[in-house]
This record gives C-alpha cells, structure tokens and sequence, in this order.
C-alpha cells in the first residue's frame, strides 16, 4: 500500500466540537504519528495538529469528515513522495 507522509491542521472554533473531533481521530488512531493540542482560550479557538503517515485515500476519509462539522476548519499538507 501507498503511503504518505503529512500533516493536518485542525482549527475548532466552538469547544462544543471538540468531543467530536476528539472521536473521529480516535477512529484513525493507527496512521496518526503525533499529535499536538493547544487550547487559545482567550481567543476562543482550540488548534490540534498532526502528524499522520497512511494512504491518500484514508487521509482524505479524515480531513472530509472533520471538514464536514460545522464550526471545525482543515487543511492537511502532503510530503512529495510516496512510502511503502
């Protein structure tokens, strides 16, 4: 299987969200190599950042339904090459 190598930037705007969140990475757990939260609470945003190493199609599973909560912006960032 094709893999790459990448990171996602989570940005949570409403804290309500966050379980959501929180649940939907725990689905892919076992491509997530690292993760990073820091709660901005006097600005009211929460941001998590990953580390992930999986297949395109798996990466794009993730960053579409986090993408699909309200409230909740992704962007994810690919390295060139392909892993196996």
């Amino acid at each position: 299987m094709e893999k790459r190598i990448g990171t996602i930037s989570i940005v949570i705007y409403d804290k309500s969200q966050a379980s959501t969140v929180n649940n939907i990475l725990s689905e892919y757990a076992d491509f997530i190599l690292a993760r990073q939260g820091l709660p901005l609470l006097d600005k009211g945003l929460h941001i998590i950042t990953l580390v992930i190493e999986s297949s395109s199609d798996k990466i794009n599973a993730l960053t579409g339904k986090l993408g699909r909560l309200e409230d909740v912006e992704v962007k994810a960032i690919l390295a060139k090459g392909i892993y196996n």
